[in-house]
């Protein structure tokens, strides 16, 4: 019960010494108090008002928490450049891989060769057709336009922005991902299975904030804005090696662990999964709250399907961080292959 209940109770209680038709009418009162509370409670925790949405960098707002990527912020990165050595932490985009149900991946090489030969010099070319959710598929990049909340018949996105405003079937009008710009700042790794002592966190394994900060600490980091934090899982290990295992359900934060990071003002957080928030959810009833609480209504982007186990095994705890977004017009994420370099 929040402290407004309990005041509300206590005000209640004091008044036992008036007559039995007063205590019928408290009982009566204090009844409605509580299912007014409690229905107002559930009502804001899980669909809160337009409101909710409001960026802090203004009405017109389309880049959400890359705003923290400041030149300082830039130039933070490069000084964690000691070694010069290059991390990959995209996955292979392959026939097979591990894909959200719905979804699909296909290329193909339209004749081999695609054309040719030409000239005296004998040409020959190869050409590919990709085909598939590509900014949702593999290795993924979550814009702003990915999720938003129907409130009243409205669906809204980050900013307040809403789809019937700027959604149409060739692109987004608003909240396209060509609108993100690069990053390159401060990446921190979160080696939670380490923290744990195993290889690899269950399926539906809970990270709350309290494991955030202890493991932080046994790393000797702490956050600041603007960084990206990728949270290492050991899920990655089922990839492409157990794809049902993968797909049912990952380990990952839970709604408490994201606002925590969202008061750390990050930019972006990532992980060793598919979708980076624990799932099934903590709340059976909630579809996918933590995308919500950090893009809907914070701007703050998501990376999921990344190949942290390099990483996690050198201990590189904190790197620079880069990853330039390909601009699709009107797109709701962004394949590609961030790297850390340390």
């Amino acid at each position: 019960m929040t402290q407004t209940g309990r005041s509300v109770m206590e005000c209640f209680r004091l008044k036992k010494q008036h007559n039995g038709a007063t205590m019928l009418i408290v009982r009566i009162l204090s009844a409605a108090a509580i299912l007014i509370l409690f229905a107002y409670g559930a009502s804001a925790q899980t669909v809160p008002s337009e409101n909710a949405w409001a960026s802090e960098w203004g009405p017109d707002d389309e880049r959400g928490a890359a705003n923290r990527i400041t030149p300082q912020k830039v130039l933070e990165a490069t000084r964690l450049i000691k070694e010069g050595r290059i991390y990959e932490l995209g996955r292979v985009y392959e026939a097979g891989m591990p894909l959200f149900p719905g979804r699909y991946y296909s290329l193909t090489i339209p004749g081999s060769p695609t054309g040719g030969p030409f000239g005296k010099n004998n040409l020959v070319y190869h050409d590919e057709i990709v085909s598939g959710q590509i900014g949702q598929v593999g290795t993924q990049f979550d814009g702003l336009g990915h999720v938003g909340t129907r409130i009243n018949g409205e669906d809204i996105f980050y900013n307040g922005f809403k789809r019937s405003e700027f959604g149409t079937a060739v692109g987004l009008d608003r909240l396209g991902v060509e609108n993100v710009g690069v990053f390159v700042t401060r990446g921190v790794l979160i080696d939670m299975a380490g923290y744990k002592g195993v290889d690899r966190l269950p399926v539906g394994t809970v990270i709350t904030a309290t494991d955030l900060q202890n493991a932080l600490e046994q790393q000797s980091i702490e956050l600041s804005e603007g960084d990206v934090v990728l949270i290492h899982t050991g899920h990655g290990l089922l990839w492409m090696v157990d794809n049902d295992e993968y797909n049912r359900g990952a380990p990952g934060i839970g709604v408490e662990a994201a606002l925590w990071l969202a008061e750390k003002r990050v930019a972006m957080t990532g992980a060793d999964t598919w979708p980076v928030e624990v799932i099934p959810s903590e709340d059976p009833e909630l579809a996918f709250p933590v995308h919500q609480e950090l893009i809907a209504r914070r701007g703050i982007y998501n990376l999921e399907n990344l190949n942290l186990s390099e990483l996690a095994a050198d201990k590189v705890y904190e790197f620079a961080f880069m990853f330039a977004p390909v601009k699709f017009k009107g797109a709701t994420g962004s394949p590609g292959n961030p790297i850390a370099i340390r």
